[in-house]
């Protein structure tokens, strides 16, 4: 079982960048030694840090132009890491770095309903066997609290915030990838800073995207889909929506680059989710059951090369509420994150369980294992100089 690192950052931009670079300093250099961050395992192409420089830079230069505070986050991930600013630069642009290939068997299923009580649920499948990579960071700014899921060193991918809107992601094929705000950096963006659903989806329109992407915004009240394809932004809204990895809007369908055969896949993933739109958001057992069978599970098959299905998320924006199962999730163990209103956000449950005693404290039972959480790691997060997982 992976151990995954609950992060606190609050402070200034490059403190907090600081922060999270000294926590997983040993993991993210090993995660660059590992063939460029494991690039050069997914490239038919040789990959090095020079020959990426331009790149990144590139990309560097807009995203300090138009989300500073962001940018200063990233220089301050490398000082704490250990590692060169374009190193940590890269671990923020991986994928587009890497560039899309047609064909993916997998790259996320995802749902999110307020006809009841909000919910937003997905699977995340990444090639690269990135599940050793899983930190949730729990971040304090200037403007509002969140939780958010990170891979490698990544600001931010998905999660929710203390104003009720959560975010989820899914990768579409299509248009010119240009340098310009990766779109993990853009959800982080919008967690840090929008209050309601549509100040969230006016950045995302907003932004100079790097590349193209399709958002699933999910308030309180409402839910929005952005899909996002070069410079042009649509929007599908309702009560209840489900995405997984081709286009939906009949504006941008001729612009769709997947192949026929991972088309396929998605569709058969997008009629599984919207089969669990019914499902009652308490009813977190058949979330978790839909989220880990296949179509919706991508399987491992050994290819480092496939995405695969590295985490599963379900989130309630209206109780600032996180579930996290990390790796494969039809056998992880679920950890239980919470936004608490006035209080700092923690690790309030590592599944469910009975509760136990280890070492003269108290600890929560991991579904799914037989491991155990000490509460006083549960509250403290991370600190000092090395990773502080929060599960042995």
């Amino acid at each position: 079982m992976n151990s995954v690192p609950l992060l606190e950052l609050s402070g200034s931009p490059r403190s907090r960048g600081v922060t999270h670079g000294r926590a997983l300093a040993g993991r993210l250099r090993g995660f660059l030694d590992d063939s460029l961050a494991r690039l050069g395992h997914l490239s038919d192409r040789p990959m090095d840090l020079d020959s990426l420089r331009p790149g990144i830079a590139a990309h560097r230069e807009v995203v300090a132009a138009v989300l500073p505070g962001l940018a200063d986050e990233v220089d301050g991930l490398a000082v704490g890491a250990g590692i060169e600013r374009d190193e940590a630069w890269l671990l923020q642009l991986r994928r587009e770095l890497l560039g899309y290939s047609r064909v993916t068997a997998g790259d996320c299923s995802t749902y999110a309903s307020v006809r009841n009580r909000p919910v937003l649920a997905q699977t995340v499948d990444l090639n690269g066997n990135l599940d050793d990579q899983i930190a949730l960071l729990a971040v304090s700014g200037p403007g509002r609290r969140s939780l958010v899921l990170s891979f490698a060193g990544l600001l931010g991918y998905l999660g929710l915030n203390d104003a009720g809107i959560a975010v989820g992601i899914n990768l579409v094929l299509g248009g010119d990838w240009t340098p310009g705000v990766p779109p993990y950096l853009a959800i982080r963006h919008v967690l840090d800073s929008a209050g309601t659903v549509d100040e969230a989806v006016a950045m995302l329109t907003a932004l100079p995207l790097a590349s193209s992407r399709s958002f699933m915004v999910c308030g309180r009240e409402r839910v929005v889909c952005v899909e996002a394809l070069g410079t042009q932004r649509r929007l599908i809204e309702g009560d209840e929506l489900a995405h997984t990895n081709h286009f939906l809007h009949p504006d941008l369908l001729a612009r769709d680059e997947i192949n026929i055969f991972a088309k396929n896949s998605s569709r058969r993933r997008l009629e599984a989710v919207r089969a669990a739109l019914v499902l009652d958001p308490d009813d977190t057992d058949g979330h978790h059951r839909l989220l880990s069978v296949p179509p919706v599970l991508v399987a491992d098959n050994g290819d480092i090369r496939r995405e695969r299905t590295v985490a599963a998320v379900m989130m309630r924006p209206d109780r600032g509420e996180l579930r996290l199962w990390p790796g494969d999730p039809s056998t992880a163990g679920e950890l239980v994150y919470s936004l608490r209103p006035g209080d700092r956000p923690v690790l309030v449950h590592g599944g469910r369980g009975s509760e136990g005693e280890q070492g003269g404290k108290r600890a929560v039972h991991s579904r799914g294992h037989g491991r155990t959480i000490p509460r006083s790691l549960a509250a403290q997060g991370a600190f000092g100089d090395a990773e502080s997982p929060t599960r042995p």
